[in-house]
């Protein structure tokens, strides 16, 4: 029997090794792939990034497409099912709830109309480059054997097609939006919380960026009570937010970016330094992917997004770049009054009388058997995103009046070719040429830092600001502002035109010698327009400004201090707050706050207490007036209502500090010193009896989740990389704190961060230097899944230029 066992052990493993040696990318020697006109030479280094050496632009992106399938062959399968909204197919129900939303917005069917458009009036060039990177990946997912996701699912691989990646640029542009996730919340406030002056106290929890005022706004829950809506429209409008949740947590705080500038006045080189880290939502693999791409008048290396054939955010021979989320008011919500006769179709009410819905049925194929039918529909406005309901259930008003919730979104117009710019952009030799390429830019709108060598004429280069986009305008008579979900019917609250090109803002060499953004507000009282009344607080953005002033000049060591800074300048908002309540506690809080001042240090126990201090705190202050369903669904989008309880903490007998659940009447002194005692339990728990020997790194893991192995405990070791870090949601080293339990009932990890961090030297683009957060590879077992994450933890970077190659793989036709 033990021979037996011994042998089918034995079996099992040479199995496994065969699996794993077909299912691994060739990266050495010759390799036929149908459809490239010339050879391809791709070569790799010590971490696995390719240089991508081709003879025209069309190989190039065929080459591009191949290497993504090799890498990450299960990304680019789990982006193309989330663009179709094909989910359920692969993850079976529980993937349902998020195919309906998907299918209601209609991305897809978007991206197909785009294809339609881009045939007609789009570059020819651009359009040739996302058919031959389809044609790449086919290639590359046929190369080998399918990733070991696919081979447990059961899945076979489809064709990919340029339309997969613009479905998958799509949803990158819904994963920067973030004001009709607000919109959202406003209208669920509205119908929520107690009491008689509901739009102050939304404005309380909801208040404007500081030292701005409330825009003067309409009564809008007064407006929805008008309406008759209430209890039922807000459990299906939580279904709505519940859905969106499970593959895209729109929300400001965290999810931001930041790249600051210094000029060739400023530099140690006399020419310019660029940084940038993008903050988007951790995953294994990393969402990005390093580089160097190579072809005739292309020479180009940085970070892109597999899905899509060109860098997005780097530097070529000229210029490099980098990217910020504006924030901008591009969504708006607006109820839809509907009717339907007797076997009649359905119809929405305008302000020139009544009008047809348009009307398709979708099906939702769903893993283990079974499908599901559903009704999508879109007014004038577009798609009726109340529709993802499990029922999809009219909103039921007063007197038998029915709405619905429709978004108009600037990214779902079709007249838009984001691969033309993206490749202008890949190309620019110049700010000027820059400026220019980013005239085709269209969503999202994004803060674009962009620094240029110096040359002949501008020994010093040249450094500058851009915001392009599609950004509507409003007719001064919506009252709402683009703040809350509007009535439909009315046309006071219908777009205007985009703003022209020339409008949008802009900077160039400005005479302090450097630029920087972190998701503040980007424009001063002065500009005349209307671009967002949702910013990201300024404490990211103060703490560059204060890094950069403080010395003359910079050269890339200090701008990578500046990377792995973990000052937090929110602390101070609070701080007092819990300095008082940790003398009321007791010897040991108090001991371990005294000098705590704001640094988020892995190794310290401080930044512990006060996180879980401020998350308890949170609930008590919110919790009873919103409930605890739309409290917790709420912080777990991300949300932290930091800004608004930075001005209501100040008043003591603050109304929002009674817990309306007891007969006392409590002020924040007294809920700021039980939200410490019920803070010092939970932490003991979690991690001992000695607030000394506590660490917040070990609360604090930044977290990449796959999709779907990070759910199955047995595999969740092999797919899930994580690993402990300082900082908050408000350091320039982001990591943003979780305050409500993940779907694995994880608290305070890090969800969101500098996924991808880069240093750009102008001067000498050898210096240039890049980090992701994983590694290039997709499979669990090769070395490059995680050969990143430390270097990443230290802050540490690879070369972004100057790299040896271990590996050439020559593509023949």
């Amino acid at each position: 029997m033990a021979k037996a066992m011994l042998l089918v052990a034995l079996l099992v493993s040479l199995a496994a090794a065969y699996y794993a040696w077909r299912a691994s990318p060739r990266h050495q020697g010759l390799l036929q792939a149908p459809g490239l006109k010339q050879e391809v030479r791709v070569q790799r280094d010590a971490h696995g990034v390719p240089t991508v050496q081709a003879k025209s632009i069309p190989d190039l992106a065929f080459a591009v497409g191949f290497s993504h399938a090799q890498d990450r062959g299960w990304q680019l399968e789990v982006q193309r099912r989330i663009g179709q909204g094909r989910l359920a197919e692969a993850f079976g129900a529980t993937a349902l709830e998020t195919d309906r939303f998907l299918r209601a917005l209609g991305v897809h069917r978007v991206a197909q109309a785009q294809w339609a458009w881009q045939e007609r009036h789009g570059d020819p060039e651009a359009r040739a480059a996302l058919q031959a990177y389809a044609a790449g990946v086919n290639a590359g997912w046929r190369s080998q054997a399918r990733p070991p996701e696919m081979v447990v699912l059961g899945l076979s691989f489809e064709e990919f097609t340029p339309v997969d990646s613009l479905a998958w640029a799509l949803m990158m542009a819904w994963d920067l939006g973030t004001n009709w996730n607000t919109e959202l919340l406003r209208l669920r406030l509205a119908l929520q919380l107690p009491g008689s002056e509901r739009l102050q106290r939304i404005q309380d929890l909801l208040p404007p960026y500081p030292g701005d005022r409330h825009p003067e706004t309409e009564d809008y829950p007064a407006l929805y009570a008008s309406l008759g809506l209430g209890a039922q429209a807000q459990t299906q409008l939580a279904q709505v937010a519940a859905a969106t949740q499970r593959f895209a947590e729109s929300g400001v705080e965290g999810a931001g970016s930041n790249n600051w500038a210094v000029a060739g006045s400023r530099s140690s080189t006399g020419q310019p330094l660029l940084a940038n880290d993008p903050h988007l939502k951790l995953q294994s693999p990393t969402l990005w992917y390093l580089a160097r791409l190579q072809a005739p008048g292309l020479k180009v290396a940085g970070a892109m997004l597999p899905g899509l054939p060109f860098i997005t955010l780097g530097q070529n021979e000229h210029i490099a770049w980098a990217f910020t989320n504006t924030g901008p008011d591009t969504q708006d919500l607006y109820l839809e009054e509907l009717r339907q006769s007797a076997g009649g179709p359905w119809e929405a009410r305008t302000p020139d009388g009544w009008a047809p819905l348009s009307t398709r049925e979708e099906v939702i194929r769903i893993r283990g058997g079974g499908e599901e039918r559903m009704q999508v529909r879109a007014s004038r406005h577009g798609p009726l995103i109340s529709d993802a309901g499990p029922g999809r259930e009219l909103l039921e008003g007063r007197d038998g009046r029915r709405f619905a919730l429709a978004l108009r979104w600037a990214a779902l117009d079709v007249e838009q070719d984001p691969t033309a710019t993206s490749l202008r952009v890949n190309r620019a030799s110049s700010v000027d040429a820059f400026f220019e390429a980013m005239r085709g830019w269209h969503s999202p709108q994004q803060n674009m830092l962009v620094a240029e060598r110096g040359a002949e004429g501008k020994p010093q280069g040249e450094i500058a600001y851009l915001a392009p986009a599609r950004v509507p305008t409003r007719s001064s008579e919506n009252r709402l502002h683009g703040l809350a979900p509007a009535p439909g019917w009315d046309a006071r609250y219908d777009w205007g035109p985009y703003l022209p090109f020339e409008a949008l803002p802009s900077q160039r060499q400005p005479t302090r010698g450097w630029l920087a953004t972190a998701n503040q507000k980007i424009h001063g009282a002065d500009y005349p327009h209307h671009l967002s009344h949702e910013w990201a607080l300024p404490h990211r953005q103060q703490r560059i400004e204060q890094w950069l002033q403080d010395r003359p000049q910079h050269d890339l060591d200090s701008l990578a201090a500046l990377h792995a800074d973990q000052k937090s300048l929110s602390v101070p908002k609070l701080l007092p707050l819990l300095q008082k309540s940790a003398r009321a506690h007791g010897q040991q809080a108090f001991d371990v706050l005294r000098g705590f001042s704001g640094d988020m240090q892995a190794d310290s126990p401080a930044p512990a207490i006060y996180w879980a201090w401020v998350r308890q705190l949170t609930l008590a202050v919110l919790e009873d007036d919103l409930g605890e369903p739309l409290a917790k669904q709420t912080l777990g989008a991300g949300r932290s209502f930091q800004s608004a309880l930075e001005v209501l903490l100040k008043n003591e007998q603050q109304p929002w500090c009674d817990d309306r659940r007891t007969p006392a009447v409590e002020t924040c002194s007294q809920q700021a010193q039980l939200a410490l005692q019920r803070a010092m339990d939970e932490l003991s728990q979690r991690l001992g009896p000695d607030p000394q020997r506590w660490r917040w790194g070990e609360l604090h893991q930044a977290k990449g989740e796959h999709r779907p192995f990070s759910r199955v405990p047995l595999l969740r070791p092999f797919f899930e990389v994580k690993g402990p870090v300082g900082g908050d949601t408000y350091t320039v080293n982001v990591a943003r704190v979780r305050l409500s339990a993940d779907w694995a009932g994880e608290l305070y990890t890090d969800d969101h961060g500098p996924a991808y961090r880069a240093l750009y030297d102008l001067a000498d683009p050898q210096q240039s230097r890049a980090i992701i957060s994983t590694g290039q590879s997709g499979l669990p077992w090769s070395r490059h899944y995680r050969d990143q994450l430390q270097p990443w933890l230290d802050v540490k970077y690879l070369p972004l230029w100057q790299a040896a190659a271990k590996s050439e793989l020559v593509l023949m036709p």
